[in-house]
């Protein structure tokens, strides 16, 4: 079992093929990312081998298994590689991580990406959300954790961030990703493992300033596009506070007949106002 520390070595197909060119071309070193594009390393080429900073090596075989798999990730430890994918038997679901060229990666649960990866890396996906209720302070809740972004992000600003994970695979996926190391290190970033569904009632009324709800799709997850559930997010929601709500792609069929749904059951809920940001592929609405 490997043993994880953060500033461990994390690559993908993009190093893998950026090694096997170096050693194509007759490179004696090659500068690469390590860690999923956060930084940059020296990697010296080696006869059969690949020296990397931490004074591990890769075969020629284990560079090339990098290189091939263009939807895998895979640690490297004791010289050996691990792929970051795993199957939940909470949700029934495979999760993986897969990389960006040169952003951050996102997960990947049961094949289909959990952050948008289409002109937009997924760290500036996660801006975009964060600027529709700027400023992000005081008490800030993250009703779906997946990779941890929006938690770190809100971070910068806020008093304190509560997010909640349903899978602890999920978990698992962040504690190999170097992206998400401030997850499990911010001292203003807390936890919690369950259903939003579930949890969200036991938070006392007007605790938190603002909101981000960013759940799985309707289909894996209509519980959470409830009005019942809407009602207790109005419920621990501050008065003059903010909520965003991720939908998807307004400019698609399914997008815009979901979005409808949202706007009327958030209304119903007491929302004073919900506006649409197209540009975050969500909704804002205000107490």
């Amino acid at each position: 079992m490997t043993v994880l520390h953060f500033g461990m070595v994390v690559l993908s197909h993009y190093q893998g093929q950026a090694l096997l060119h170096a050693r194509q071309t007759a490179q004696a070193t090659v500068r690469v990312s390590l860690d999923l594009n956060r930084t940059q390393g020296e990697v010296i080429l080696e006869p059969n081998r690949y020296l990397l900073p931490d004074g591990q090596r890769l075969t020629e075989e284990q560079v090339m298994e990098i290189a091939d798999r263009e939807t895998a990730c895979y640690v490297v430890a004791n010289d050996s590689l691990e792929r970051v994918f795993f199957f939940s038997e909470t949700t029934k679901r495979q999760c993986s991580l897969l990389a960006t060229e040169q952003g951050a990666p996102t997960m990947l649960l049961a094949g289909f990406p959990m952050h948008r990866i289409k002109t937009i890396d997924p760290w500036e996906d996660t801006r975009r959300k964060i600027a529709t209720i700027a400023p992000v302070i005081d008490r800030v809740l993250d009703t779906a954790t997946g990779l941890g972004y929006t938690a770190i992000a809100s971070a910068e600003s806020a008093m304190e961030v509560i997010t909640i994970e349903l899978d602890p695979t999920v978990l698992e996926v962040c504690k190999r990703n170097p992206w998400s190391e401030p997850l499990f290190t911010h001292p203003r970033i807390r936890q919690k493992i369950g259903s939003s569904y579930d949890l969200v009632p036991e938070f006392p009324d007007q605790h938190f300033a603002r909101i981000f709800h960013d759940p799985p799709t309707f289909k894996l997850a209509g519980e959470l596009y409830s009005g019942v559930f809407y009602q207790q997010l109005y419920r621990v929601l501050k008065r003059n506070g903010r909520l965003f709500h991720y939908i998807g792609d307004p400019d698609s069929k399914h997008g815009s007949s979901i979005t409808k749904g949202v706007v009327r059951r958030l209304k119903e809920a007491g929302f004073s106002k919900v506006v649409p940001h197209p540009e975050a592929f969500g909704v804002v609405a205000l107490k």
